[in-house]
């Protein structure tokens, strides 16, 4: 049997992600090869790591990027924090806070989760209730929930997390570069992000930060981190100063993820939040104009990912096979409580354009109308 040259389409992604890579990333990662411990690759190494201290809006010394997806990320910011019998609560409402929670579990925690439905998001006093009933090592939350487009507020919640002696962990997967994020100010502890989303990178890279207060209670651990390979203390060996050999780096995502962060402060982060908001306000007001509603309220709604409700006899399968066969367009359905509900519109990173919207628009009007 033969094999031909890789060649499949070029579609115009607008899931939930991965989204599309910019020209100047795919080109970054056909830069030579170097070795994990060559001079000039730790030099972007720590290039990367003060790029990401810009984007995450902080100075926490412990900033970096685990090899992985953003699930990597995830697990990296509950399996260093976590020892068996640790309490830690867990904001769901959604499919990720659910997987955090699970993910605890599985670390000997002690696990509340605070329910809410798919598409609503926590008030200050609910998470006050929760620390107030039962202090907690750490209360997690997701800022930017990819299962249904809603947007988690943060003021107040990180003075609420210290008053209570709690460590606050933010998912920013979907929210890092699209909306503002601003770990220092919110008084986030732990928060990680994910290479393929308002960054325009491939996935395989998790960025993740933590603040001095989470790292002197990593260091205080009675116990070993019960992961190997996503071991804060040891990574931190490698990317820091000590340059101490852990895993062997993967240079073409590094290189991809320096171009994403470099692009990101050529355009700033106040013009590349308010391009996702323009665009997603064009792409709403058009949902409108099909007759959709659009599942999260105004107030709550990720300008990254909309969520449009699917009406009685529209054929959600037949439609997003038709935008992928015939537009080379991919939109994700719902799953989990929303499955067959809502459309996953993502406008994020350098998909987040214009003419994406008028496009993706204008093939739903044929195929709907």
């Amino acid at each position: 049997m033969s094999y031909t040259d890789l060649n499949p389409d070029t579609r115009t992604l607008l899931g939930p992600g991965p989204t599309t890579a910019h020209p100047r990333i795919l080109r970054a990662m056909a830069t030579p090869l170097l070795g994990y411990l060559d001079p000039q690759f730790l030099v972007i190494l720590d290039e990367v790591q003060e790029l990401l201290r810009l984007v995450f809006q902080t100075t926490n010394e412990l900033t970096l990027a685990v090899s992985g997806t953003g699930s990597a990320g995830m697990e990296a910011s509950l399996c260093n924090f976590i020892e068996s019998g640790d309490h830690v609560i867990v904001g769901v409402n959604g499919f990720f806070g659910s997987r955090i929670a699970e993910i605890a579990s599985r670390y000997g925690a002690d696990v509340t989760t605070l329910e809410k439905p798919w598409g609503e998001v926590f008030e200050i006093e609910e998470l006050e209730s929760a620390l107030q009933a039962r202090p907690a090592k750490i209360l997690a939350l997701v800022h930017a929930e990819t299962s249904t487009g809603a947007l988690q507020p943060m003021d107040g919640v990180g003075e609420l997390a210290r008053r209570h002696g709690a460590l606050l962990l933010l998912d920013t997967v979907t929210s890092l570069s699209g909306v503002p994020v601003e770990i220092d100010a919110w008084g986030i502890d732990i928060a990680y992000s994910a290479s393929q989303k308002c960054l325009s990178c491939p996935p395989g890279l998790a960025p993740i930060t933590v603040s001095e207060r989470a790292r002197a209670v990593m260091k205080d651990r009675k116990t070993k981190v019960a992961n190997w390979y996503l071991d804060l203390s040891l990574l931190e060996q490698y990317w820091g100063e000590n340059r101490q050999y852990h895993h062997t780096a993967s240079m073409s995502l590094i290189y991809a993820l320096r171009e994403g962060l470099r692009m990101v402060q050529e355009e700033s982060l106040d013009t590349r939040h308010a391009r996702h908001l323009t665009n997603a306000k064009l792409l709403w007001e058009g949902l409108k104009d099909l007759d959709f509603e659009l599942h999260v309220p105004l107030a709550h709604r990720l300008p990254m990912l909309t969520t449009p409700r699917l009406y009685a006899g529209l054929d959600d399968a037949a439609v997003r096979t038709n935008l992928l066969n015939n537009y080379n367009i991919e939109i994700a359905g719902g799953f989990g409580a929303l499955a067959g509900q809502i459309w996953r519109i993502g406008l994020m990173g350098f998909s987040s354009r214009r003419e994406n919207v008028t496009l993706l628009l204008a093939a739903l009007r044929e195929n709907i109308t």
